[in-house]
């Protein structure tokens, strides 16, 4: 697999590093605390047979800009640069696609910016708080992974981790968000791998506390395309089904074999669904 090309962009709001793969029109996608890195991302390389993709490094992560307030760590401010990373390029308009919390922020992106996103793509991701919805959600206490879950975030927040290490908890924590976990290393076979940034996932666990977008997202004017998996344990179907009865211009795609990984668990059939709605 082909190695991504590295940017750094200067925008009105500072510099950001970007990975860039691809041809054709532009498509956006970010997380809002991983760290990418020329590898690439297995959501982000869905995209990039058909679509020219820039893979942004928010702000304190990768060689990214530092933040000099708390607040610039926030979604609204992620929005923010995003919208400066797009005028440093010089594009009227693109489309933003996110998974799990890329895809809250793509919410918060529509509601603000819709008159400069082309579409929306949202997989697996919620309008609102989703720990406290139902006890089918992993980061709700009743669910009885949620303690292990809870202590595998916490141990790959560590600097210090050797990569195997590293990589023996992140792959114990995506087994839990797959349909079939024994799966697991056929699905991440690739030479894919990313970081946690410790910073910004502090600063979303006291975000997502006041986290709820749904009496606001009749202002999206754009084309939103929801897609989910029936099993997601993260981010519950029920919470796509109320995203798509709210927004007024929206989609939805179900996957009935899987969890929160639809564009690996079923990827042809992803990637069929993504090219009929682009």
């Amino acid at each position: 697999m082909s190695k991504w090309l590295r940017q750094m962009v200067t925008t009105s709001r500072g510099v950001f590093e970007v990975f860039i793969k691809g041809e054709g029109e532009p498509v956006c996608v970010t997380h809002l605390y991983s760290e990418f890195n020329d590898s690439g991302d297995y959501f982000a390389d869905v995209f990039t047979s058909t679509n020219k993709v820039f893979l942004v490094n928010l702000r304190d992560v990768g060689s990214s800009d530092k933040p000099k307030f708390p607040h610039e760590l926030s979604m609204i401010d992620a929005v923010l640069d995003l919208e400066a990373i797009r005028q440093a390029f010089g594009y009227d308009k693109w489309t933003f696609a996110g998974h799990s919390t890329g895809g809250m922020l793509g919410l918060i992106y529509g509601i603000h910016f819709s008159y400069y996103l082309k579409s929306l793509v949202v997989v697996g991701s919620s309008a609102r708080e989703y720990s406290s919805t139902s006890p089918k959600c992993i980061y709700n206490e009743e669910h009885p992974n949620y303690k292990r879950m809870q202590a595998l975030m916490e141990l790959l927040k560590k600097p210090d981790l050797t990569k195997e290490v590293r990589l023996q908890l992140s792959k114990e924590r995506t087994q839990f968000s797959l349909y079939h976990p024994e799966n697991y290393d056929e699905l991440f076979s690739c030479n894919i791998h990313k970081k946690i940034s410790a910073n910004r996932l502090n600063f979303f666990g006291r975000e997502v506390l006041i986290y709820d977008v749904t009496r606001q997202l009749d202002k999206v004017e754009t084309p939103v395309h929801i897609l989910c998996g029936r099993h997601d344990v993260q981010c519950p179907v029920e919470l796509s089904i109320e995203m798509k009865e709210l927004l007024p211009h929206a989609s939805i795609h179900i996957f009935e074999q899987s969890n929160h990984y639809p564009f690996l668990e079923e990827k042809e059939l992803f990637i069929q669904t993504i090219n009929e709605v682009l």
